[in-house]
């Protein structure tokens, strides 16, 4: 069962409560915490940086085993550090991600530019072990630590007009080296339905494994939906915009035949370049990971097919 009540879950499957540590220790290391305004940090060395977060299990959690964390931390898709799955880990390390602040504009009433401390404020942050797939048939189990996106969209107050909400990435090729490259439009773009980023599986994350989340993950502040392919997952946010128009999207404008606008995960719609029907989990069990069947809206569809009822999911990919 996908989504699950507290006591369906088993220990194992939590958060090693030695990394819940108190407020006052988390706000020294960390630079924000949750349910309080924080100090910011100047930023460390990367290794140093992974400070634990206080947070409690969320019953959205899948009950797969998570992927390891030195997997997860080395095998990403982050183009604006290079194109290679090593990249990002290689040449995120000097990413400054503190301070941090996102732009919130459009169509809603308290438009500003919010300090990472801002949005954090009064936000209990939850253990979300999600699915990961990748649109190259690969796949992750993720521990991600965060709170729903929803959260923040209604602080800001969205108004009537609003029927999308856009995502942009940093742009900043010094401190982004892939950015100088032509492989994609920067900065990064991504966008979602509102019914879509209202919905409590979308998740903005700050962490993953109980810890502050790395930089070649997508720090300091990430995107996760979890019937979608990671793509949609835009990394190092710093605007969001409500607009009644469909938001362009990075991968949509550089090869709109293969990358759509709703990107939902749906082995029976094959990439023109590969099948989709199957996935390559990446887990300890073996250095290539397992092969598995691809379940359509990645085994998120109890909660998400509704959002789609009467849409052509071939045309509308």
């Amino acid at each position: 069962m996908l989504i699950r009540r507290p006591h369906d879950i088993k220990p194992s499957e939590i958060t090693d409560r030695k990394l819940y540590i108190n407020r006052r220790t988390l706000i020294a290391s960390a630079g924000f915490a949750a349910g309080a305004a924080a100090v910011g940090l100047p930023v460390q060395p990367r290794e140093a940086r992974a400070a634990p977060l206080a947070s409690v299990p969320s019953p959205l959690s899948t009950a797969e085993a998570p992927t390891p964390k030195n997997k997860i931390t080395t095998y990403n898709n982050f183009y604006e550090f290079g194109t290679d799955k090593g990249d990002p880990a290689e040449n995120a390390g000097s990413l400054k991600t503190s301070p941090w602040s996102v732009a919130v504009e459009g169509e809603c009433a308290k438009p500003a530019t919010y300090t990472l401390e801002d949005i954090m404020k009064g936000e209990t942050l939850e253990d979300r072990v999600y699915r990961h797939r990748c649109v190259e048939a690969w796949s992750m189990v993720i521990p991600w630590v965060g709170f729903p996106l929803a959260n923040l969209l209604k602080r800001v107050e969205p108004t009537g007009n609003a029927k999308y909400v856009a995502f942009e990435t940093l742009y900043d090729p010094k401190q982004m080296p892939g950015q100088r490259s032509s492989d994609l439009t920067w900065p990064y773009m991504e966008g979602l339905r509102m019914d879509e980023a209202m919905h409590p599986l979308t998740l903005l994350a700050v962490g993953l494994y109980g810890e502050t989340l790395p930089n070649q993950d997508g720090a300091p502040i990430r995107l996760v939906v979890p019937w979608k392919y990671g793509f949609k997952g835009i990394k190092s946010i710093v605007k969001i915009r409500f607009q009644a128009e469909q938001p362009k999207t990075a991968w949509n404008i550089a090869a709109p035949g293969e990358y759509g606008f709703y990107s939902n995960v749906n082995p029976n719609r094959d990439h023109p370049r590969w099948t989709q029907k199957k996935e390559r989990r990446i887990d300890g069990n073996s250095r290539l990971g397992t092969m598995i069947e691809t379940a359509m809206f990645n085994g998120y569809g109890d909660q998400v097919a509704s959002l789609y009822s009467g849409m052509d999911l071939q045309k509308d990919f």
